[in-house]
């Protein structure tokens, strides 16, 4: 049995891991000159910068069970959440989102009470959330319907908490419009609440009262990469091909070819672990319904990394937390456009800035990201510097600064999302020995990815 993999980020990645285990044979096809898709980090200067994800959710197992049977177990650290606090723009000032919020739900009334961030109107809809229980359950989602994350929220707590909280909190994490977005497929746990409890508020307090209190982000010391270093340091060397393009994908029943631009090999079965219209163009000629099903927008994200030494960082007032979220921008909106998010790193983890010194994550996306993709990174870290420096005070030159584009980077789950991921995944299995991993079907988080990869490479070894 031979399996082909397409694509060598971590899911990718994660297939070829588990192949290797069981003792099967691949090849793993990588377009570009190196592994692991997004996740990048450079360490300088005694910084450590991610210039993709920089943590996973803690509660998903699938990221640290991998980095454990890889024998990175001293290498796991949490987000230090003695100094988890959150803050959105508004009006030009950063404003803080009141402590005990999972997304825009509240586990600490008293915190929401006093909190500058809504009206007082938005605090009587959230106050008269647990007592209409009985009518949101009745109109909760029945088991196949589907709506977006705007209509969710808004029966919920109306529409200023809606635009306000809620939409820069799902903008800062998909780099999409909660108009669009589908709350099955990107807010699955709160769609679970509300069929079982009808209030999110009373749901969310059930839990708190049944869960330990753990961090909510894990990471590793040394950086993401190091993850995807000791993979493929598990890899026999002659299964990965980097540089090396799929170009074409047929069908010699009961295997498949694959062409390249140095020749042609032939495999029993293959994992497509590539974006989605990457996918769509290798599989749209077997079949126009490839072309339909995979058919996703999907936005750009620009990051902005900028460090400063512990000398200029004397002048720095960084507020105590872990960043802020810009409420979203239409592109017709503003001459210039504007920042979606900045990470305050050093205070995020520990390991990832010197003693004193500071380091900043920026971010562009939305719609405001395709416009930007083409500048020079000068340019890009001008107009982030200058947005920083209004918000957070007049910066210093930094000591040095990455910026990394990633287009299409992320897939937007539109409403329906789900559905037309199972109409997909039965078309699939109309072709023995294909299977479809990544970020464009059932999560966009590493622990998804690596569970996805794992489970599918398991499958084809049994």
């Amino acid at each position: 049995m031979r399996t082909a993999i397409i694509g060598g980020g971590i899911a990718g990645l994660s297939a070829a891991y588990e192949l290797a285990r069981a003792g099967q044979k691949f090849v793993l096809y990588e377009a570009s000159h190196r592994l692991g898709g997004i996740i990048e980090t450079m360490r300088h200067k005694g910084f450590t910068v991610e210039c993709g994800p920089d943590s996973w959710v803690t509660e998903k197992p699938w990221a640290r069970d991998l980095a454990m049977e890889l024998g990175l177990a001293n290498e796991i650290i949490s987000s230090n959440d003695h100094h988890r606090k959150t803050y959105i723009v508004q009006h030009g000032h950063l404003v803080p989102v009141p402590d005990g919020m999972r997304m825009m739900v509240p586990s600490d009334l008293e915190s929401l009470l006093q909190s500058t961030l809504i009206s007082e109107k938005a605090k009587q809809a959230y106050l008269q959330e647990p007592d209409r229980a009985a009518e949101l359950k009745a109109s909760a989602l029945s088991e196949n319907a589907d709506e977006s994350v705007a209509s969710f929220v808004q029966r919920h707590f109306g529409p200023e908490v809606t635009e306000t909280i809620a939409a820069p909190l799902l903008a800062g994490v998909f780099g999409g419009s909660i108009h669009h977005l589908s709350v099955r497929a990107v807010m699955p746990a709160f769609v679970k609440m509300e069929r079982e409890h009808g209030s999110l508020i009373a749901a969310l307090q059930a839990q708190a009262h049944a869960s330990e209190n753990g961090a909510i982000f894990t990471t590793l010391r040394h950086g993401l990469q190091t993850l995807v270093e000791r993979i493929l340091a598990s890899l026999p060397p002659a299964s990965v091909r980097l540089g090396t393009q799929v170009v074409q994908l047929s069908r010699k029943d009961p295997r498949w070819q694959l062409s390249t631009a140095t020749g042609v090999d032939i495999f029993d079965t293959v994992i497509i672990a590539t974006p989605s219209h990457v996918t769509r163009a290798l599989l749209g000629p077997l079949d126009p319904a490839f072309d339909s099903f995979l058919a996703m927008d999907a936005s750009s994200a620009i990051v902005i990394a900028l460090a400063f030494a512990p000398e200029a960082a004397k002048s720095l007032r960084i507020p105590h937390g872990f960043g802020f979220l810009v409420p979203p921008q239409k592109a017709a909106d503003t001459a210039a456009p504007s920042l979606l998010a900045c990470t305050f790193v050093h205070q995020k983890f520990a390991h990832r800035a010197p003693e004193g010194a500071v380091l900043l994550r920026a971010f562009f996306g939305g719609e405001t990201a395709p416009s930007l993709l083409h500048l020079s990174d000068e340019k890009i870290i001008t107009l982030a510097h200058q947005q920083l420096s209004h918000l957070l005070g007049p910066l210093p030159g930094p000591s040095f600064t990455v910026v990394r584009r990633w287009p299409r980077s992320l897939p937007q789950y539109a409403v329906g999302h789900l559905m037309r991921i199972t109409q997909l995944t039965e078309r699939v299995h109309a072709f023995s020995g294909l299977h479809l991993i990544g970020n464009s079907y059932y999560g966009v988080g590493l622990p998804d990815l690596i569970r996805q990869g794992r489970e599918t490479a398991r499958q084809i070894s049994r």
